[in-house]
């Protein structure tokens, strides 16, 4: 219902073929997210770290394909996209590296391949493995976080700051970005990311909720 709204409201589009979801997150509750892709018709492309939540979902059915290739991601994507196909692909690594990824294409070729975005890592708990670094692999982020916490949550926040600053230039170009009730935005405002929202007080974000704007 989420990404079916999301595509209403913002994409005034009842048929979501051929449209690009990106998101993270294939966790307890972020894993429908692949599902639901599919149900709705879209392209799903869906970064975790833990690979044992990406093995998970494929054997439950809910994710259609893994890579941790990126260039086979963008690979699929367009073929997907181009075709209309309905597609979950987990990519196994870091959102960050996709969206990034995402930017260098549209800088390249100037092709915008996401339509809808949004994140579901555990911000909530960012600083105690709820978020992973993209500085580091997963198995070097949980060493870190056990060895240096300190250094763990300066890592997170840096990585905040380039996860908004990608989406922020997608979302320049036409995508259409919301949270997902993670605290992503919180705490991506918190890390000195640009998440404010232009002429608004220090409680907005330029970026709507998924509660108030899309199922509300």
């Amino acid at each position: 219902l989420t990404v079916l709204n999301a595509g209403r409201r913002y994409l005034e589009a009842e048929d979501l073929s051929g449209k690009v979801f990106v998101t993270s997150g294939l966790g307890g509750m972020s894993g429908a997210q692949a599902k639901a892709a599919v149900i709705a018709g879209c392209v799903g492309i869906i970064a975790e770290v833990d690979e044992a939540a990406l093995l998970k979902r494929h054997k439950q059915g809910w994710l259609m394909e893994i890579s941790n290739n990126l260039d086979h991601c963008i690979a699929r994507l367009r073929e997907a996209r181009k075709n209309k196909i309905a597609l979950s692909l987990g990519y196994h690594g870091n959102v960050v590296d996709l969206w990034e990824r995402l930017v260098h294409e549209l800088d390249t070729t100037g092709e915008l391949l996401v339509d809808l975005g949004s994140d579901q890592t555990s911000c909530h708990n960012p600083f105690n493995g709820g978020y992973y670094p993209v500085q580091l692999s997963f198995e070097e982020g949980k060493q870190l976080l056990s060895s240096n916490p300190g250094k763990f949550r300066t890592l997170v926040q840096e990585s905040l700051k380039r996860h908004v600053a990608a989406i922020n230039k997608l979302a320049d170009k036409g995508m259409f970005f919301w949270d997902y009730g993670n605290a992503f935005l919180l705490e991506a405002q918190r890390a000195g990311a640009d998440v404010a929202k232009k002429g608004g007080d220090k409680t907005e974000f330029r970026y709507p909720s998924y509660v108030q704007h899309i199922m509300g």
